[in-house]
């Protein structure tokens, strides 16, 4: 290294350390106007309510900070100079903003967000959108390791000794990094064709397509962090949901957005959307499939409308004091009319069908204990019949029988009741598909079903709302009482001073005892991610959905009520989809909600897998659509996967591990479910039927576990057991070398594999 290169660095590095200095000032700085914050809502729980939200931010703030540290600056950007001599500044780029703590807040970092940033990724030589020169900066922990400089204005004579020949090399040398297990942010190498998506307008539906290693996901991700920063004030409100397939996957990619500076976002799967229900049970891929079907909405609304009975003919009820009453079938079906004419959900509109009984049996009570023998008007008076009513009202046997025609329903019940004997309701080929014992497990494709319900039965909670307007009230008069006391406090205290001293304002002069009240409330600290995920009725500012082509029709149902303005990123390939129950087609997903209002942009190269695997990987797709054209792979290793074929898959599996296991990053082998409890006995480390821990050097996965995950190197296990898009997801997660094991006859060709034979280990 030069005289110059060795400057050149310090320089960085004197930069570097004077960024993260001020990031642990600002750390500090925040912390501690958290705990203050925080403090003054305990101190006799009388703060304003703006303090709640300074607290709540002050903690917001102080996370961010801590998820930034690795790699807080990555990049530079040199401004071209005019024909003066004038400009020639340059930016820092970074994950965060930071700004200097003097008068003018002179920013030190820019976020790499920020419209000024937006040429580090963008400016080419052809482009260079007033660049002159990109530097890209690694580092470990706060040191400064490596500069890669681009010279984009080849006019410039200026050289620092850092120039490079290949303006991938930054890019590349990300890609060939050893795997760890949880995926890292782009954020240092995002790409033109992604920055554009990332940057797009967050209103709407954008449908994002790519092909297996196109960076899909790490574009919805980077998207949800760009939307954060440009649209903060809304969604931080109303927070952003990204859906994902497995849990194994959310885990996957956790540290990308606090690695960003946000954590306002809500993680989960369909089988966690609906809350109190943890789907632990497995369906059948029948069941899965049937469950996901648009007409399970159709069927669970019928079984609330066979809820919802009349008597046949006539309901006898014995009351204690007015002996039997007859609640006949056309009383039922009035009231029942009437009840449905509302168009309120089950639990909902039931009131208005009690209500409705209650009258009919009252009159039926009056007619029979207040009629004239001699056929005059009725002999009771309005006093006797408003007594009668309110008997019939509280009578426990009238109550019971109405709840009978019209019970109170909750959504785990009723769809229990379905699945036990869904018999009536559905094909008897399907319902024995979807039979469930009673007590069984939830399952994910249970979840769509308990929403749907939830929706056809609605929450009565006027009781609830009941109790806390007369806790409300109560609170109210006793801060009238308190004030009251210091009125008459004042009033004595001031009685022989002079009218100077009377003026002093005290508490009953500036505040009411409604808005005294209010302040004693205890106030929510949960984040609004947070509040989001304990209610099922809550509207998201943005949903993101990864391997969207797998969600059945019933789980877009219960994503498209928790997105009222459906602006939505959804992430997918149709080409992989492998759950039965996928819808696949975008227009097919869509049409049902937005019709043709919704955008499609597709990412055609692929950053993870090398040509000479995604060349093996294709012919699997080329053996059913002839035309299929995978993604451009942007990078070649020269080593080809190798397969061997084997009467011993258990002995020969453990082969190939012991041979490809890397010194550094992780290897998986994928194979069918049904052969997982026999690899694991070969395979140290690893319990087969366990969630993956995908930091582990070694994991087993079934192909579906895979889905959206990367490796540094892949062991497929008898690719002719999976379906076809299974198999094609399982041959694209390597990133550096693919190996294929089988007992049974290949379903693609062995052209551009390295066949092995006998031991691999000699």
């Amino acid at each position: 290294m030069s005289t110059g290169d060795s400057v050149e660095l310090q320089r960085e590095q004197q930069f570097v350390d004077r960024l993260y200095a001020r990031l642990d000032e600002l750390r500090a700085e925040r912390a501690a106007a958290a705990r203050f914050a925080l403090a003054q809502l305990g101190n006799g729980r009388q703060a304003k309510l703006e303090r709640d939200i300074t607290a709540d931010e002050q903690a917001r703030s102080a996370a961010e900070l801590a998820g930034v540290e690795s790699g807080l600056c990555f990049g530079r950007i040199d401004h071209a100079r005019t024909e003066g001599g004038g400009g020639g500044g340059h930016h820092h780029i970074g994950r965060i903003g930071i700004r200097a703590d003097d008068a003018a807040r002179t920013p030190l970092l820019i976020d790499w967000r920020a419209p000024v940033a937006r040429p580090f990724y963008l400016a080419t030589g052809h482009t260079p959108m007033g660049i002159r020169r990109r530097r890209h900066l690694t580092t470990e922990g706060r040191t400064v390791t490596e500069l890669h400089d681009e010279i984009l204005d080849l006019d410039d004579p200026t050289r620092t000794g850092f120039e490079g020949h290949n303006a991938d090399e930054v890019l590349l040398a990300a890609l060939n990094t050893a795997r760890t297990g949880r995926m890292g942010d782009i954020v240092q190498t995002i790409q033109a064709e992604q920055d554009r998506i990332i940057r797009a307008p967050h209103r709407g539906v954008m449908v994002v397509e790519g092909g297996p290693g196109t960076g899909k996901t790490a574009v919805a991700l980077h998207r949800a962090a760009y939307l954060l920063y440009a649209e903060r004030e809304l969604l931080a409100k109303r927070a952003v949901l990204i859906v994902g397939p497995n849990p194994a996957f959310l885990g996957y990619i956790g540290e990308v957005l606090p690695s960003l500076g946000e954590t306002g976002v809500l993680l989960s799967t369909i089988g966690e959307l609906y809350p109190g229900v943890h789907a632990t049970g497995a369906d059948t891929p029948a069941a899965a499939a049937v469950k996901g079907r648009a007409d399970m909405a159709e069927a669970l609304a019928a079984v609330v409308r066979d809820r919802q009975s009349v008597p046949d003919p006539v309901l006898e009820i014995d009351h204690d004091d007015y002996g039997t009453l007859h609640l006949e079938r056309g009383m039922a079906e009035d009231a029942r009319a009437r009840a449905r004419t509302t168009h309120l959900p089950h639990n909902l509109a039931r009131p208005y069908f009690v209500f409705a009984l209650i009258d009919a049996l009252t009159e039926q009570l009056v007619d029979r204990l207040g009629a004239d023998p001699f056929g005059g008007p009725n002999l009771l008076g309005p006093d006797d019949m408003a007594q009668i009513g309110k008997e019939i009202a509280t009578s426990s046997e009238v109550h019971a029988a109405i709840d009978s025609l019209w019970p109170p329903l909750s959504p785990q019940g009723l769809v229990a009741d379905f699945l036990e004997d869904p018999r009536g309701y559905v094909p008897d080929a399907d319902a024995e598909a979807i039979r469930r014992a009673p007590g069984a497990p939830w399952t994910e494709a249970d979840v769509p079903l308990l929403d749907e319900a939830a929706e056809l039965l609605g929450i009565d909670d006027s009781a609830e709302r009941a109790a806390k307007e007369a806790e409300r009230q109560q609170q109210i008069e006793y801060a009238q009482g308190v004030l009251d006391v210091s009125y008459a406090s004042r009033t004595y205290e001031f009685e022989d001073k002079d009218e100077e001293d009377a003026e002093v304002l005290a508490a009953h002069d500036i505040i009411d005892a409604e808005r005294m009240a209010e302040r004693q409330e205890e106030a929510d600290h949960r984040t609004a991610a947070e509040r989001a995920a304990a209610d099922r009725t809550w509207a998201f500012g943005h949903i993101i959905v990864d391997e969207a082509q797998e969600l059945s029709p019933m789980a877009w149902r219960l994503l498209m009520r928790r997105i009222p303005t459906r602006s939505m990123t959804l992430v997918g390939d149709p080409a992989q989809t492998g759950s039965e129950a996928g819808v696949g087609r975008w227009a097919d997903i869509l049409a049902p909600y937005v019709e043709d209002r919704w955008e499609m942009v597709r990412l055609g190269v692929n950053y993870r897998t090398p040509a000479e695997i995604m060349d093996v990987a294709a012919d699997v797709l080329r053996a059913e659509s002839p035309e299929f054209e995978p993604p451009r792979s942007v990078r070649s290793t020269g080593v080809r996967p190798w397969v061997r074929r084997t009467d011993d898959l258990p002995g020969a599996v453990a082969e190939a591990v012991a041979r490809e296991l890397p010194e550094e990053g992780r290897l998986a082998v994928i194979a069918p479910r049904g052969l997982h409890a026999e690899l694991a006995e070969v395979l140290d480390g690893v319990t087969a039927g366990a969630a993956p821990d995908l930091t582990h050097q070694l994991v087993l996965l079934d192909a579906r576990q895979s889905k959206g995950l990367e490796f540094d190197k892949v062991v497929v296990v008898e690719p002719g057991a999976f379906r076809t898009s299974d198999l094609y997801v399982a041959l694209t997660r390597a990133t550096q070398g693919l190996g294929v094991v089988h007992s049974r006859e290949l379903p693609f060709p062995e052209e551009g594999l390295s066949v092995v034979g006998g031991s691999m280990a000699a």
